[in-house]
C-alpha cells in the first residue's frame, strides 16, 4: 500500500444552491426558466413529444380473473403415469391424488379426462369432466370412470 494508491472515502456531498462560491449557486445545475428547472415537477414517461415507449409497444394478451382452472388430462398421459416405476400408486386417480404426486399444478380445482390414446389399466377414475369416448374407452378397459357435480 502507497500513499498515491489510497482512494478517498471521507468525500463531502456537495450542497446545491448553497452561493456562488460553492459551484452549484445561483440555478443549482437546473439550467434557466423551464418545467423542468421548478421545484416539484416531474415529467414521467414524457419523451420530448415523441410517442412514449409504453403507447409504442403493442398491446398484448390478456389474463382473466373468472377463468376456470382445469386440468386436462388424455387417457395416454394417465396410462404413462401408472406405468413409470416411481409411482405405486394403486388403482384410483383422482384430483387430490394428482395434487399431492405434484403431477398437476396446486391451483387447479377441477378435472377433465379426453378420451386420445389408450388405456390398458382398469382404472377407477373420479373426475368433473369427460368426454364420451374416454367413458367408452374407461369401460373397455374395465375400469370406472365417476363424474362430479360442482
Amino acid at each position: 500500500m502507497e500513499l498515491n494508491s489510497l482512494v478517498k472515502i471521507n468525500k463531502k456531498k456537495i450542497r446545491v444552491g448553497r452561493g456562488i462560491g460553492s459551484g452549484k449557486g445561483k440555478t443549482s445545475a437546473r439550467g434557466h426558466k423551464g418545467q423542468k428547472s421548478r421545484s416539484g415537477v416531474a415529467i414521467k414517461s414524457f419523451e420530448g413529444g415523441q410517442m412514449p415507449l409504453y403507447r409504442r409497444l403493442p398491446k398484448r394478451g390478456f389474463k382473466s380473473f373468472k377463468k376456470e382452472r382445469v386440468a386436462i388430462l388424455n387417457l395416454s398421459k394417465i396410462q404413462n403415469i401408472f406405468e413409470k416405476a416411481g409411482n405405486d400408486l394403486k388403482n384410483v386417480l383422482d384430483l387430490k391424488i394428482l395434487k399431492n404426486r405434484n403431477l398437476i399444478d396446486k391451483k387447479i380445482l377441477h378435472l377433465k379426462i379426453l378420451g386420445s390414446g389408450n388405456l390398458k389399466k382398469n382404472i377407477e377414475i373420479t373426475a368433473n369432466f369427460a368426454s364420451k369416448k374416454a367413458l367408452e374407452k374407461i369401460e373397455k378397459a374395465g375400469g370406472k370412470l365417476s363424474l362430479i357435480k360442482k
